[in-house]
């Protein structure tokens, strides 16, 4: 597995490899300092599993960055490690078809059960981010989505809401009293329901319908 670690801070990249290689000690790791660097990675191993992105860096435009690189790259996984702990930031990376955002001033064990996740293939944000935020940005069309909500069941609904606090499946199936399997089938029908086409897809929808009522029921 080869994971590209791209931050101008030599520290955190070092923090990020050590988790990482304590987690999958057969990682291939390569750092990137630059946006370019990061390019001429990626077009040198076309095969790289995951890359571990700052949204600050020389070169990279923040969201406009991401934008490009996911144009370019569209196969290739990404998480965001950035010390943007807005809920904007969140769902404008959600939007580009991050599976992860992760705040660099996350406690060391909070971001390796992140980066645990991640490589389960579960995808991962921030909770704290999403509950504390008063209400999900307002989206186009917030009448015809909320007509959509009817389509559901009771659980597929519940789901939906646990996913949008910020939830891991793991997580929402303790909560539920059901098994992982039983929650990704549930997660499945009401993506299939939503025309919703992968797990990031759910997220986002879920983080921006769901976000304030899975505040409420974990508060």
């Amino acid at each position: 597995m080869k994971v590209i670690i791209a931050d101008d801070h030599w520290v955190v990249r070092q923090s990020l490899k050590q988790v990482m290689r304590r987690l999958e000690r057969t990682l291939e790791t390569y750092e990137a300092e630059t946006f370019g660097e990061l390019v001429a990675l990626l077009a040198e191993h076309p095969d790289t599993s995951l890359i571990l992105l700052d949204l600050v860096m020389p070169g990279f435009d923040e969201l406009g960055g991401l934008h490009a690189l996911r144009s370019k790259f569209p196969e290739v996984p990404i998480v965001v490690v950035s010390v943007h702990e807005d809920i904007e930031h969140v769902i404008r990376s959600l939007e580009q078809g991050v599976i992860g955002y992760i705040p660099k001033s996350a406690p060391g064990p909070e971001i390796e059960r992140a980066l645990e996740r991640v490589l389960a293939g579960e995808v991962s944000f921030p909770r704290r981010i999403i509950e504390r935020s008063s209400a999900p940005p307002e989206r186009p069309q917030e009448s015809s989505s909320e007509r959509d909500h009817g389509v559901l069941t009771e659980r597929e609904r519940d789901v939906l809401v646990l996913l949008g606090g910020g939830s891991s499946v793991k997580t929402i199936a303790e909560e539920l009293g059901l098994s992982s399997q039983t929650v990704r089938i549930h997660l499945g029908n009401a993506m299939k329901k939503l025309n919703l086409r992968d797990r990031t897809s759910a997220v986002h929808y879920a983080v921006t319908h769901f976000g304030r009522a899975a505040s409420a029921a974990n508060g």
